[in-house]
């Protein structure tokens, strides 16, 4: 009789019969304990939903590569860079910040921007966004910032003057809130936007000299934005639209591509330049750090499973290889510790075995068990070091030069200081570069988000917001003003008289 390789079993490869009808007593008595084929499909169903990422949760995701076009050897020994042409394999995640997993992906919102390329040095991740900079400065502050954009404690419902109350508290936002308010809160599709590393990190050559550097992932599709009206009758007709674009370019051969560019700043350059170089809620300005070319990503893959490589992704801005490194960068340093930590909250202890995650080549060390370990564990070999039975060894070659601190006092300090609390010249900046399209395009989002703030401190809330709008720019700060059918009496009076 002939083998039928297509039968069907249960998870432990077991062969049976009953997939639609229970075992009862009789046909129509109670079922038995013992339909072990229930209970497996039944569990397994209750389990199907790993815990939803608290940010991020909404997502995109393709396969890729990364071709080198330009030689940057001089600032990095990374061999994903090392030769002219040379392709690496890539994943790129895209998702929304603050809605849930069903949430639409028009929003306004952020949008995430992970890479994942997988180099024969390691799996290096660069966790990114849309925008060059964020909300907070500070990752003490992250949690809170993330509370007032989801859902309010007491209605369950997202509240704007949450949002708004955290903004205004906190004016090193300004900059993100302006880009977020901006047509560029609301993306066209995953095609149609910049991707940033945003982050301050580091470059190290060959001759062991460490460069600061920003990441710039610039889109060959053309920056392509929904109004804001455009971007709600979207969420309303098809809220995965994003995700939908993002699978369907790819069916259809029509591959997004992104030019890779970096910013190189020198540590001297770093310790008299009048902005500082690690603050996430600045940028570094071209004119004074110019884009230099690096290569180009394309998407040509769409995974076969979403579940398995797009939802089970995982990344953290901890993975680098050699040749890339960490800066004084607040945030970054936060988020090497909490980023690799919600993974294995998720996922499990041994979430880089997941085919999405892991390393296609060499993988050794001395981590062994933990849920869902599918490597074999490490086999009979020894689970520590140093041993006497297998040859594993560090690779001095691979050592890090020593990293420079301004300082040896550990103390709080205030993030915005003399010197750090400037929040409102780039964002300006940034209004007045704007066409006067995208400029009224912003007031009029600005004005519709902060008329949903309401409750016994409205005004104060909206007050102190309008003392940012006006330091960033008065023409901005007097639309905003206009729009709302404020007092400028009152709101002269509440305002500060120095910055």
């Amino acid at each position: 009789m002939k083998e039928n390789s297509n039968k069907l079993t249960s998870a432990s490869g077991i062969p049976y019969t009953n997939n639609e009808d229970s075992l009862t007593a009789g046909p129509r008595g109670p079922i038995l304990l013992q339909d072990v084929i229930l209970h497996e499909k039944m569990a397994h169903f209750n389990r199907e939903r790993i815990p939803e990422r608290v940010v991020h949760a909404k997502g995109s995701g393709a396969y890729g590569t990364f071709t080198v076009t330009h030689d940057i050897s001089k600032y990095t020994r990374a061999k994903i860079f090392s030769t002219m042409g040379k392709q690496t394999k890539m994943f790129l995640r895209f998702s929304t910040v603050g809605g849930e997993k069903g949430s639409a992906d028009t929003e306004r919102d952020p949008r995430g921007f992970a890479l994942k390329f997988y180099t024969e040095d390691g799996n290096w991740d660069l966790v990114g966004n849309n925008t060059p900079v964020f909300f907070v400065k500070d990752p003490k502050k992250f949690g809170d910032f993330i509370h007032t954009q989801k859902r309010d404690p007491h209605t369950n419902c997202k509240s704007p003057t949450m949002m708004w109350d955290f903004w205004s508290l906190n004016p090193e936002s300004l900059h993100q809130v302006l880009i977020l308010m901006s047509d560029r809160g609301t993306p066209y599709s995953y095609r149609h936007m910049h991707g940033f590393g945003s982050h301050t990190f580091s470059f190290i050559n060959a001759d062991n000299e460490r460069f600061w550097v920003k990441f710039h992932f610039k889109t060959k599709q053309g920056i392509k934005n929904f109004t804001d009206t455009e971007s709600g009758l979207m969420k309303g007709k098809d809220g995965d639209w994003a995700q939908r674009d993002l699978v369907e370019s790819i069916q259809n051969g029509d591959f997004p591509k992104w030019s890779m560019k970096v910013q190189i700043m020198t540590q001297q350059e770093a310790k008299s330049y009048h902005l500082n170089p690690f603050d996430l809620t600045k940028v570094w300005p071209h004119a004074d750090f110019p884009l230099i070319d690096v290569g180009e990503i394309e998407l040509n893959e769409n995974p076969n499973n979403y579940f398995a490589h797009v939802e089970q992704a995982a990344f953290a801005p901890s993975h680098v290889v050699d040749g890339i490194g960490f800066s004084h960068d607040k945030m970054l340093q936060g988020r090497l510790l909490s980023y690799p930590d919600a993974q294995r909250y998720r996922l499990g202890s041994n979430y880089e075995q997941i085919p999405v995650n892991r390393c296609p080549y060499l993988v050794n060390n001395y981590q062994r068990d933990g849920q869902m370990r599918t490597d074999g564990n490490g086999g009979d070999s020894p689970n520590y070091s140093p041993n006497s039975f297998d040859n594993i060894a560090v690779d001095q070659a691979y050592e890090q030069p020593a990293l420079e601190l301004e300082s040896t006092l550990a103390d709080f300090y205030d993030r915005n200081a003399e010197s750090e609390n400037d929040h409102y010249t780039q964002p300006g900046n940034l209004f007045r570069l704007m066409t006067p399209e995208a400029q009224k395009n912003t007031v009029s989002n600005i004005v519709g988000a902060m008329s949903g703030i309401s409750g016994a401190k409205r005004d104060i809330i909206i007050n102190r917001q309008m003392c940012h709008w006006f330091r960033a720019d008065m023409t901005l700060g007097m639309s905003i003003a206009n729009e709302l059918g404020l007092n400028m009496a009152t709101l002269a009076g509440s305002m500060p008289q120095h910055q």
